[in-house]
This record gives structure tokens, C-alpha cells and sequence, in this order.
């Protein structure tokens, strides 16, 4: 069987790294050879966090910022590759998510934009790209998200268990796996985005190393429930979210200017532990697996696990996948499914009408 090399590149909602990942192919389930992750430079995510909202010359900041996450991309990809000593030649696609900029599925017109130049980046890096991946499947009618259920069901899922993956990227989102290999998903709400957000306000740092800073703090139930009793967690599915909605704007709304940022930061990780719950609550699991940042996050872990008494509650590591890599790799995956011609969308997760190819093809 030929061997196939692809690349995942994935910049989330958090806007803090690059995650890029090598991965071999030789039938239906990848092996990772190499990761790299590359820190966002600060410019770069203080703009992509000012284009989530209407301003001043959007369009012209929006333009000049495509271009320069395609130049940051591409060297995340040569990083990986020198590391990995593979020549670019031999890799068949690099799988782009580029970075949301806006996410709107539910409007009078919908839409999802992620940018990060594929033209560039496939000049800049001597690979043929696949990007836009989500914008076929809003098309279609669906949220264009979550992609990543597909991905999981291929590569996680483990036959005979009834499996929830629940990746806690900026936005958290869980894939429900049948003990019939029966699959759905969906955005649970915010993940790391409103904690990250936080700590950068109030320390300066990137975001919460284990859960150390909340884990001073205390849950404030009224500041808890007022969060909860956004629409948003109440909806049916199919649903998909954003930092559009979960913004920092938004939760200013709901306090009194009396609370402690400790306080604050651990009710966050609480609202992030109960909406997951709250989602999985009447799905009968067996297994809850986590990957995303969220899995490195000791409190939240230890919260999840007491939130989920009667249900095995680990990390991706179970399963041979490290949790930081899943989503990166997903998009190695995607971008493997759509150079095949074959449908990588779960209707059952995002709505859209029926299976479709996703993204477009961007030759070196």
C-alpha cells in the first residue's frame, strides 16, 4: 500500500499557536511522524481578535492580515518539516483551517470566513493546499462545524463503546460515537476562549497553566447561572458557536464590578465543566474522551471526572492520540478526504442537506 503524507495546520479560536502536524498515511488510519507548535506573535492576535467586531478599515486589516498569517503559517510548515527531515515534495496536500474571523450560520444570510492566504502559503511552502473547508457546508445549510466528528469516528473511535470526544479548543465541542458507530456533534459553548481572554486581561499570560490561577478562586453561583441562562445552551441541535458570541464584551454584562478576577476565572472553567455536562447529560456514554488545550488543564480535568462519577473520563492519550494534536490532525485528514474526492461533513452534526467534498484545492 503507497505510503501519503499530509500536513494539518490549525490556528483556533484562541488565537495564541500554530499547531502543525506530519502524518503518514497508508490506509484509513494516520500515524503522526512529527509536530511542531509556533506561538502567535502578539500583533497577530491582538488583530485577529479586533477583526472578530466591525471597526475602522476592516476590510483593508483584514486583507493585510490574511496575507501574514499565510506567511506565519508557511513557516510553521518548513519549521515541521526540517524537524521531521522531509522533503516538501513528497508531502500530497497541506490541510489549512486559517483562522475565523466571523462565524455567523444562524443569520439572514449565512455565512463563516477564515482567512490565511492558501495561495501564499502554497507559493511560500512548494505544497499543494486545501482550505475553506467550512464554507461548503454552510452552503449546503449547515453551521459549518463542527468538522471534526467525522475525523474522530475515523481515527478515535474505539467499536462496541458508546464514546463522547469532546475537544476543549477556544470553543468546546462533543462527538457522540454509538456503540453502532452512529455519529453526531456539536459546539457545547465556550471552552478556553472567555478563560484565556481573561487571563490576559488581568495577568498578561496567554492562558491558565493547569488551572493554577482559578483554582485560588471560587465558584460564584449567581455569576454561573447568569451565564447559563444564555440562549445559546438551551438550543437544539444542530449548533454551532463562536467568539462572537462568547466574548469578554458579553460577560462584562453579567458582572458587578465586585467580584474578584480569581473568582471570576474559576466560575469560567465551571461555566466550561457545566455546559459540557449539561450537553452530555441524558447521552448514554461509556467513555468521555478530551483533547483540545482544555486537556492539559489539571482543575478542569479533575472537574470533568467529578462531573462524570459512572463514565470513564480520560484524555486522547488512551487512545494513542496525544490531545494536543487531534484537531491539527483533523485537518491532515480532511485535507486527505477532499484530494480523494470523498465527503468529510457529518449532516447529523452541522445540518447541512446531505454529505458533501469540503474545501478547495490550491495546487503547489
Amino acid at each position: 500500500m503507497t505510503q501519503e503524507l499530509f500536513i494539518g495546520l490549525m490556528s483556533g479560536t484562541s488565537a495564541d499557536g500554530i499547531d502543525a502536524v506530519l502524518v503518514s498515511y497508508e490506509g484509513e488510519r494516520g500515524a503522526l511522524m512529527q509536530t511542531h507548535h509556533a506561538e502567535m506573535p502578539e500583533p497577530l492576535r491582538e488583530a485577529i481578535i479586533d477583526l472578530r467586531h466591525s471597526g475602522a478599515d476592516e476590510l483593508h486589516r483584514m486583507a493585510v492580515l490574511d496575507q501574514q498569517l499565510a506567511i506565519t503559517y508557511a513557516h510553521a510548515v518548513n519549521t515541521l518539516l526540517t524537524e521531521a527531515d522531509v522533503p516538501p515534495e513528497t508531502v500530497t496536500a497541506i490541510g489549512s483551517h486559517g483562522q475565523t474571523i466571523r462565524h455567523d450560520p444562524e443569520g439572514n444570510t449565512p455565512f463563516t470566513l477564515q482567512i490565511g492566504d492558501p495561495n501564499r502559503l502554497a507559493e511560500m511552502t512548494g505544497i499543494s493546499v486545501v482550505a475553506d473547508f467550512r464554507r461548503r457546508d454552510v452552503a449546503a445549510g449547515g453551521q459549518g462545524a463542527p468538522l471534526v466528528p467525522a475525523f474522530h469516528s475515523a481515527q478515535l473511535a474505539e467499536p462496541g463503546t458508546a464514546t463522547a470526544i469532546v475537544n476543549i479548543g477556544g470553543i468546546a465541542n462533543v462527538t457522540l460515537i454509538s456503540a453502532k458507530s452512529e455519529v453526531r456533534g456539536w459546539d457545547t459553548g465556550p471552552g478556553n476562549t472567555l478563560m484565556d481572554g481573561w487571563i490576559h486581561r488581568h495577568q498578561g499570560l496567554p492562558f491558565d497553566d493547569g488551572g493554577a490561577w482559578a483554582a485560588t478562586g471560587k465558584v460564584l453561583e449567581p455569576l454561573l447561572l447568569a451565564a447559563l441562562a444564555h440562549p445559546y445552551f438551551t438550543a437544539p441541535t444542530p449548533k454551532s458557536t463562536g467568539p462572537e458570541t462568547f466574548h469578554l464584551a458579553w460577560l462584562e454584562t453579567l458582572l458587578s464590578d465586585q467580584e474578584t478576577p480569581e473568582d471570576v476565572q474559576r466560575t469560567l472553567l465551571e461555566l466550561t465543566v457545566e455546559s459540557i455536562s449539561r450537553a452530555l447529560d441524558d447521552k448514554s456514554t461509556d467513555a468521555v474522551r478530551i483533547c483540545g488545550g482544555g486537556a492539559h488543564n489539571r482543575l478542569l480535568m479533575d472537574r470533568l471526572a467529578a462531573r462524570f462519577t459512572s463514565t470513564d473520563v480520560t484524555t486522547t492519550d488512551v487512545l494513542g492520540v496525544d490531545p494536543q494534536w487531534v484537531e491539527a490532525w483533523a485537518f491532515a485528514w480532511l485535507a486527505k478526504q477532499t484530494i480523494a474526492g470523498l465527503p468529510s461533513n457529518v449532516p447529523a452534526a452541522t445540518g447541512a442537506e446531505g454529505p458533501r467534498v469540503l474545501g478547495a484545492i490550491y495546487p503547489a
